[in-house]
């Protein structure tokens, strides 16, 4: 039995895989962001150990024996988060998350102390990477600063509370930009550009090789055994993992808080100008691309609060009866926390624009639908003009539970998307499958496996029509937008 935790920004999942791929027991506990200022976005790092702790707990009282039988630990959760503590191993600060947009001109003094920075890192300085957050930190909150004896990402400070290492693995630090992304070491320049040290990094490892071990007192606690913690990936990567997207030319789309086009290579192929993120896979001797929409399960979540339906679920159905065989009149930005791919614009606005008297939740509910699609066609294109090649996109996520999103998606894209088991689960399911490998010492390919194929959502011609004209449309708003952003 492996046991999987994933960190995400809404909640923490947990789930027991077992030497079949046979998902055995989960659970989840809620996650909720602080937003005390305009582009921030934060969280208290204590809140992410009783979520995991809580999500556990609840394991155990269903399945004491499943924890028990557990061989190892892998980890996954949220990029780009600064969790800054002290020499005593205390919080300094509520961690800053990778949706938090405030340092943008951070990034930009950031690339002129280090004039090779997208050379080294593969990718161009943004604020929701982790080295300009630390730069802000020390520009407006010195005291702070002055206090950071270490820095990590979320997943591995749940790391640091389960075994006592400071660890992390190389997909997830390449989002910090402060990884030499090519050669998989810390970058001794991109950390002096930000005043900082190897010494206030982590250890690195390959995401499947083993940190540590749970302490007695932990084990105790989750009603486990002291079992190794293998390292991981961020969550996209483990998301990879989990769905078997590790050989090149393989993609998955990912629609979770934010959305993501993730495509697996073999080499190191950066493109930072097209503002395509370059990392290291959660396997080695493997690298990715990944076009980021920072909010797309998130903006339907957002339309669902403000029309005032129940749940996503209850919209949905009312979205179901609109007209699909004609366009819509309204157009959304789903801009709600700023963007990354191709536009790395952190002001970027969510807008819906074509209002009329007759619009309604359903038709504002289909805007937010094919506004997130558009989103991810964006980043579909800079992926392909950076060299990607995309044989098959699997579809992992929240959002996937909608075949509705799907068959827009796959109208939008023009291409057909794969769903496979195990998919909604998602970097959690990778996770496990890491921690295996660690353990086991088998390789990535024979555990890393493509899911079985539950479906495919081939694209619909009547809408492929009347999408590539809106997409265009789309494109167009933003473009006129934006220096009113």
């Amino acid at each position: 039995m492996y046991l999987g935790i994933d960190l995400g920004t809404s909640g923490v999942k947990v789930i027991v895989l077992d030497e079949h791929d046979t998902l055995l027991a989960q659970a989840s506990a809620p996650l909720s962001v602080l937003r005390p200022a305009p582009l921030h976005s934060e969280q208290n790092p204590t809140d992410w150990w009783l979520a995991t702790c809580s999500a556990i707990e609840e394991l155990k009282k269903a399945h004491p024996a499943l924890l028990k039988s557990v061989k190892a630990v892998g980890l996954s959760g949220q990029m780009h988060g600064a969790t800054l503590l002290d020499k005593n191993n205390n919080i300094i600060r509520p961690a800053i998350l990778w949706n938090d947009g405030r340092s943008a001109a951070q990034c930009i003094e950031l690339e002129k102390r280090e004039p090779n920075s997208r050379h080294i890192t593969g990718n161009i300085a943004m604020p929701g990477f982790t080295a300009p957050k630390l730069v802000w930190v020390k520009q407006h909150e010195p005291e702070n600063f002055a206090k950071v004896a270490k820095v990590l990402l979320p997943k591995d400070y749940l790391r640091f509370l389960m075994t006592g290492d400071f660890a992390s693995d190389m997909s997830d630090s390449a989002g910090t930009l402060w990884l030499d992304v090519e050669k998989r070491v810390w970058s001794q320049g991109m950390l002096a550009a930000c005043d900082l040290t190897t010494s206030h990094m982590p250890t690195l490892y390959e995401g499947t090789q083993i940190t540590g071990k749970l302490t007695a007192e932990v084990a105790a606690k989750w009603g486990m055994n002291q079992v190794p913690v293998v390292a991981g990936g961020g969550d996209n990567a483990a998301g990879a993992a989990g769905v078997g997207v590790v050989k090149p030319k393989q993609a998955f789309l990912s629609l979770g808080t934010s959305g993501v086009y993730f495509v697996a290579n073999e080499k190191y192929l950066p493109n930072p100008e097209g503002a395509v993120h370059t990392f290291c896979h959660c396997i080695e001797n493997t690298w990715h691309q990944m076009s980021v929409v920072l909010s797309a399960a998130s903006c339907l979540t957002w339309v669902t609060q403000l029309t005032g339906f129940e749940n996503e679920g209850a919209l949905l159905e009312q979205v179901k009866k609109c007209d699909f065989s004609k366009p819509s009149s309204v157009i959304f930005l789903p801009y709600l926390t700023g963007e990354r791919t191709p536009h790395n614009n952190p002001d970027a606005k969510g807008v819906f624009f074509g209002l009329d008297s007759a619009t309604d939740a359903a038709i504002l509910g289909r805007a937010v639908l094919e506004g997130v699609a558009f989103a991810f066609a964006d980043g579909q294109q800079v992926l392909l003009d950076a060299g990607a090649q995309i044989d098959d996109v699997t579809v992992i996520g929240g959002g996937a539970k909608s075949p509705l999103w799907g068959e827009i998606l796959a109208s939008v894209l023009n291409r057909p998307l794969i769903y496979r088991e195990g998919s909604e689960v998602g970097p959690a399911f990778g996770a496990a499958r890491l921690a295996r490998i660690g353990v086991e010492e088998l390789s990535a390919q024979q555990v890393c496996v493509n899911g079985t194929v539950t479906h495919s959502i081939e694209p619909n011609p009547t809408m492929q029509n009347f999408y590539a004209q809106q997409y265009k449309a789309y494109k167009a708003l933003y473009q006129s937008l934006k220096t009113y952003f």
